[in-house]
Formats: structure tokens, sequence, C-alpha cells
């Protein structure tokens, strides 16, 4: 049932068949409806969501009344507003599935018993976050030293299979452009 998150935590440490019993205990599945949401704004995020088909996106409202998407999960990726996940705060993010989605949880409540009878996840969830880190930096430098051209460019050449699967407005809330400017992109081609 968790064999796609166990192979993804394997890339990274080594659980045990018996480290794998304990961790499914703790674990949940869930299918989300596309345009369904797991979290709306000024709720607590309760779980963090590991994509195991599907793709999902985590956005706000700006100022003015536009969605402003700053993250995309697909699979074997992970999803959740950390801040309100973490010290069970009301969120300012929503996370919506942008296809019907499946994905595995782990509940807040079980966050820190994991560790404790885990504590090797601690390095997976360390490297995990390392790597999304890495991706956030890189995509604020985008934001600020491209285009928006460029942007939706190396965008697509980057994750080409991506662009396929995810409306057009979402992308270009992603990217930091309306839809019509995508729209006008994509017709020079």
């Amino acid at each position: 049932m968790y064999q796609s998150l166990f192979s993804h935590i394997n890339r990274f440490i080594n659980l045990s068949g018996e480290e794998e019993e304990i961790l499914s205990a703790l674990l949940k599945s869930l299918t989300v409806q596309k345009k369904s949401y797991l979290l709306e704004q000024g709720q607590v995020c309760r779980a963090n969501y590991f994509v195991v088909k599907g793709c999902l996106r985590l956005y706000f409202i700006d100022i003015k009344g536009a969605e402003q998407t700053t993250q995309f999960a697909i699979e074997n990726w992970w999803l959740s507003d950390l801040t309100s996940f973490l010290f069970q705060q009301p969120s300012e993010f929503f996370i919506q599935a942008a296809e019907t989605t499946e994905v595995i949880a782990i509940e807040h409540r079980h966050y820190e018993e994991m560790f404790a009878q885990l504590p090797k996840l601690e390095r997976y969830f360390r490297q995990v976050l390392q790597k999304s880190h890495q991706a956030s930096q890189l995509r604020i430098r985008y934001l600020y030293s491209m285009t928006a051209e460029e942007r939706y460019h190396h965008f697509n050449r980057s994750f080409p299979e991506f662009v396929q699967r995810i409306p057009q407005y979402m992308l270009a809330s992603y990217l930091g452009f309306t839809p019509e400017f995508l729209s006008k992109i994509r017709a020079k081609r």
C-alpha cells in the first residue's frame, strides 16, 4: 500500500521490513478529487502529504485577489504548509488537487512519534527539506533574474511533462504572470 513512499525513503536511507511496518501504522492513504482541498486558508494544516499519483499545488490569494501558486507536488514529492503543520497555527495557504491525486499522509499527531520510533527518518526528512529549500531558492532567483518569457521557456525545458499536466492559469500563477501573457508566449511558438 505504501510501497512508493518506502521506495522513495530507501533512496536516502534504508528501512528494514520491521521499520516499514512501524511507519505503516502511522500513515494514512487518501484520494483527493481534482479541485478539492486538503487545506484552506485559516485552517490548521494537520498533515504532510506525499504524492503517490497526481498533482497538488500550494497557493495563496494576493492583495489583488489573484491566486499565487508557490509550489507544486507531483509523484514522489512532499507538500505541506510547513509553518502551519509544524506549529499548528492557521494557514495563509490553500492546498488543492490540480488532478485527482493519491496521497500518503503523516498526520501531525504522529509526527514526533514517528521520529521517536524511527530516528533515522529525521535524516530522510532533513534531506527532503534541503532539496525543497534549494528548489525554492532557485525559483526566487529565476523570478528576479529572468524575464517572464525566459522563465516559461526554462520551466518548459526543465519539466516538459509537467507543463502538459497542469492548467494554464496555475502555471502562469507559479511563473509570476497572467494566463493571458502565457497565451501570448505560447502563440509565438
